[in-house]
């Protein structure tokens, strides 16, 4: 039986690979440097905060990334230098972290940490970290685990390039033969993980196919990080999941039942978030397609943010959706614009317009904090998967009719019951499959209407 791949080892990424001693695995109360050539750093800052890391400074440097160190080679050399002035009092003491908001190229990694002698993390580290603290299932860990040596061997075949080219570490000298040697251990680490996550992809499928010839039906929540699906799929599948106010604290797939809805399955993924690399979205591919393989899409988008927050948002969800998709057309997906109880009715008013621009349809208003849209949002999707609700007809006959009323409310979701002396009638939804055979097994006592 293989081992848990955790506890990891020390990453290379983001620190370039050069001190395993200068990693951490607890990163509150950090204090940090942001390097930044872009004026909107909300985003970046709140993956910080979610870490608990404290964003001491922001360093803003306008102009095209530099290829060598992103920022410009003089702005690095004055940071340097204050860096090594600092003593007791200084506004930089206490900092052990350089936060580079960009995903930055190996070589500007390495770069960093030559001129500033510090751990050094892009966007592709810090997102690596967040994965690692949230990774709660071992099927998440062995995602994140890929992710991470993924990222490393990018490091690391720049540190056997820079041997090679006799710009760093003489042969001999810890170089070739040492850096060669963990290039193989992470190449065979990579592979004998993801030989166990077509395991648990093989897993999911087989699950998948299960319900199919169960006849349950699927609902995908999707969305950017933090939109609120884990609240969501909570509130209406009445299933406890993780639920914070933070990115990505769900990485993992979560199933559970529709309440009053027999047969109809909703599953909570991970979220998207702008510029993530294609290669480490792909360490998660069996949790997304678990979200893609669906009978319905619920696309979710943060009514509270600004109109173009919310465009831009949703535009990265859809892409990451599409581009993943195995079916051109995709599932039917329904727009859902969520956190309602953040906003009053002009904001409301704005995001409905927001998504209506990018040509699709009037999205459904929910709060799963208050409960507000929730029973039109079931409507919507059981309406979507099995079409208008029909009345059911049950009269007295072989059939002893409380059976055939108990059989409906565990195969249908019921919206009314009216009883007469012999007759009693149901309306609600109902799959065609099941209704089929409720008229055949008992058409005297079964009849149904649209």
């Amino acid at each position: 039986m293989e081992r848990d791949p955790t506890p990891d080892v020390p990453l290379l990424a983001g620190m370039a690979g050069l001190d395993a001693g200068r990693s951490q695995t607890s990163h509150q109360n950090r204090r940090a440097l942001l390097l930044t050539r872009e004026t909107d750093t909300a985003e970046f800052e709140a993956l910080a905060a979610t870490l608990g890391i404290d964003i001491v400074e922001t360093i803003f440097q306008r102009g095209k990334p530099e290829p060598r160190v992103h920022l410009g080679r003089g702005k690095i050399e004055e940071i340097a230098e204050q860096m090594g002035m600092r003593n007791e009092g200084h506004p930089w003491d206490g900092i052990d972290l350089i936060l580079v908001h960009h995903n930055a190229l190996p070589r500007q990694l390495v770069n960093l940490d030559d001129a500033l002698g510090m751990e050094v993390w892009d966007r592709v580290r810090l997102l690596l970290e967040l994965f690692t603290q949230h990774a709660a299932s071992v099927e998440a860990r062995v995602q994140v685990r890929i992710a991470r040596l993924l990222a490393d061997r990018s490091i690391l075949r720049e540190l056997v390039h820079r041997e090679t080219m006799g710009e760093r570490l003489g042969y001999g000298a810890g170089g070739r033969t040492g850096w060669r040697s963990v290039m193989e251990a992470t190449q065979f680490e990579i592979a004998r993980l993801r030989r166990r996550q077509k395991k648990f992809s093989r897993s999911l499928a087989e699950r998948r196919r299960q319900r199919v010839r169960s006849g349950a039906l699927s609902v995908g929540v999707s969305g950017y990080t933090n939109a609120g699906k884990s609240l969501l799929f909570s509130a209406l599948t009445g299933k406890p999941v993780l639920i914070q106010d933070q990115v990505f604290s769900t990485l993992e797939t979560t199933v559970g039942r529709m309440e009053k809805s027999p047969r109809v399955l909703l599953v909570d993924t991970i979220g998207f978030i702008d510029r993530i690399p294609a290669d480490l979205l792909d360490a998660f591919s069996a949790t997304l397609r678990e979200a893609l393989t669906c009978d319905l899409l619920l696309l979710l988008v943060d009514a509270s943010d600004t109109p173009n927050e919310l465009r831009r948002k949703l535009a990265t969800s859809r892409r990451e959706l599409f581009e993943r998709m195995e079916d051109e057309v995709g599932p039917l997906t329904l727009i859902l614009l969520t956190k309602a109880d953040l906003c009053d009715e002009e904001d409301l008013r704005k995001a409905v317009s927001a998504v209506e621009e990018v040509g699709l349809l009037k999205p459904l208003i929910v709060s799963a904090h208050t409960g507000a849209g929730l029973e039109e949002l079931r409507a919507a999707i059981l309406t979507a998967l099995h079409g208008p609700p029909l009345t059911l007809t049950l009269s007295t006959g072989e059939e002893p009719l409380a059976a055939l009323i108990a059989r409906v409310h565990r195969e249908a979701m019921v919206i009314d019951v009216m009883t007469r002396k012999d007759k009693t009638e149901i309306r609600g939804w109902i799959d065609e499959a099941s209704a089929a055979r409720l008229e055949k097994e008992h058409p005297e006592q079964v009849m149904i209407n649209s």
